[in-house]
């Protein structure tokens, strides 16, 4: 399968980069990848990347638990355990930032989150690409998810709120797509991105073992000085930076998984990944941008 070769930067157009690490898709196809560290800015970017008309491909599992439901595995039970938490930690989250509820959430998903906001009075709007969970979402929720780009169809200055949770990193058109999240928000709106944090201590523990980096699906790798430094080109202020702790102990379960280790190791992994995040941040970031 050809892939596509970035020739500049994602972030800053630079052309040189350096060989970061290699990291096989240890969900699906065992294939490798290579991430690279722009000389330039020091933004990290998987390249090659599967063409955009391939990049579907890479999604097609059961594994790939945040489009599906199942409890099957340790795994699994803990990821649906936790999101019922997380899911009310985010509404409260939105709750307390925004006044308005106009709420736009781009990579929806199967829909928990919306339905969760739906239910406390929210106006909602989910963009979603996977025809799977658009079905879920509806089968179950009765919320309809509206392809990406109808990102574009939006109104300007439009929305209180836009969630992108664990999605721009997986964005196939990265600068394109800020603009248009700049454009819709409304100028006292907040956008609220939650991304893996490279910088954190099981990122350094598992290097290319580390599960967040699940490579081709992420095609940036982010730190809180590159997703900050993005989103000011853009003229948007970074004003709260917030954990996300449970990540930390999923993650280093699944790469204990990769890795054919054990499930212990992986809970202990998290929980020293928790206790080291004032110096390196944690395992997943929780990122409040506002207009300038």
């Amino acid at each position: 399968m050809e892939h596509l070769n970035y020739r500049n930067c994602p972030v800053c157009d630079a052309v040189e980069n350096e060989l970061f690490l290699t990291i096989p898709d240890h969900m699906i196809t065992k294939e490798t990848f290579n991430v690279v560290r722009c000389s330039s800015c020091g933004f990290h970017y998987t390249n090659p990347i599967p063409q955009e008309s391939e990049i579907g491909k890479y999604y097609k599992s059961d594994e790939y638990i945040s489009h599906s439901s199942n409890n099957r595995g340790i795994v699994n039970k803990a990821y649906n355990f936790v999101r019922n938490i997380t899911l009310q930690r985010k509404l409260k989250l939105i709750a307390r930032l925004s006044k308005g509820k106009d709420l736009l959430d781009v990579g929806a998903g199967t829909g928990h989150f919306l339905n969760v906001c739906k239910n406390a009075g929210w106006k909602v709007q989910g963009l979603e690409p996977d025809q799977d969970a658009k079905d879920f979402a509806q089968s179950n929720f009765s919320i309809h998810l509206d392809p990406l780009d109808d990102l574009f169809k939006i109104e300007d200055n439009s929305k209180d709120v836009i969630t992108m949770w664990h999605v721009l990193e997986h964005v196939y058109h990265l600068k394109r797509d800020v603009v248009e999240l700049v454009r819709v928000l409304k100028p006292d709106g907040v956008l609220i991105i939650a991304v893996p944090n490279m910088s954190s201590k099981d990122a350094q523990n598992y290097k290319e073992m580390w599960a967040a980096y699940d490579v081709p699906r992420h095609l940036y790798h982010f730190q809180k000085e590159t997703i900050v430094n993005l989103m000011s080109k853009y003229d948007l202020v970074c004003k709260e930076v917030l954990p996300m702790k449970f990540d930390s102990y999923y993650v280093s379960m699944l790469s204990e998984k990769y890795k054919n280790g054990n499930i212990v190791s992986g809970v202990l992994n998290g929980l020293k990944s928790n206790l080291n995040s004032k110096k390196d941040g944690y395992s997943s970031q929780i990122y409040v941008f506002k207009k300038k």
